[in-house]
């Protein structure tokens, strides 16, 4: 048996040690995760704190360890959008610094204009595009996250992106033309 699946059955039977050691492995992966949805660092760290504390109260409740990462990311973001919805919040891009939360290959104008289009889609399209191209988690790993069919999943994908290659091409079409002048 692999040493995180026996970690995530002890966690389950209550050894919190074996949680802390599970949670300290998922730690970047949910910050990254907060960061998104609440585009700010001390948000971003009490969502972290708030699904430690639901993951602690109910990791009883996991079947299956195989999900555990799919369990612990829908957690996360559940308590990310119970938080934007409690506080309403209105975020503009000044508010707040982006830390290196996208991580591209290519310059740093670059990263921020891919990173300033991504934090401007609908949260049902920037959600779906992280979890696939950021985190690598499956169609399939996605639709049990967000608790929707695979086939919203597979539309969010395919609107998502070819909103972000709209607005990306339309900012770089912008640029070309002003250097043609």
């Amino acid at each position: 048996m692999p040493k995180k699946e026996r970690l995530i059955k002890q966690a389950i039977k209550g050894d919190q040690n074996a949680l802390q050691l599970l949670l300290k492995d998922e730690k970047d992966k949910l910050y990254k995760m907060a960061f998104i949805h609440m585009k700010n660092e001390h948000d971003a760290m009490e969502v972290i704190q708030q699904t430690i504390l639901e993951a602690i109260e109910s990791i009883q409740q996991l079947r299956n360890p195989a999900y555990f990462s799919t369990w612990i990311t829908r957690i996360c973001i559940n308590v990310s959008l119970k938080e934007l919805r409690k506080n309403k919040k209105i975020v503009t891009m000044e508010s707040y610094s982006i830390p290196d939360v996208v991580e591209v290959s290519g310059s740093l104008e670059e990263k921020l204009d891919l990173t300033n289009v991504l934090y401007g889609l609908d949260e049902k399209y920037k959600s779906v595009l992280v979890l696939r191209f950021y985190h690598d988690f499956t169609v399939n790993q996605i639709a049990d996250i967000l608790g929707c069919p695979e086939g919203t999943v597979k539309t969010n994908l395919h609107r998502g992106l070819a909103l972000l290659k709209t607005k990306m091409k339309g900012a770089y079409m912008d640029e070309r033309r002003n250097e043609s002048y």
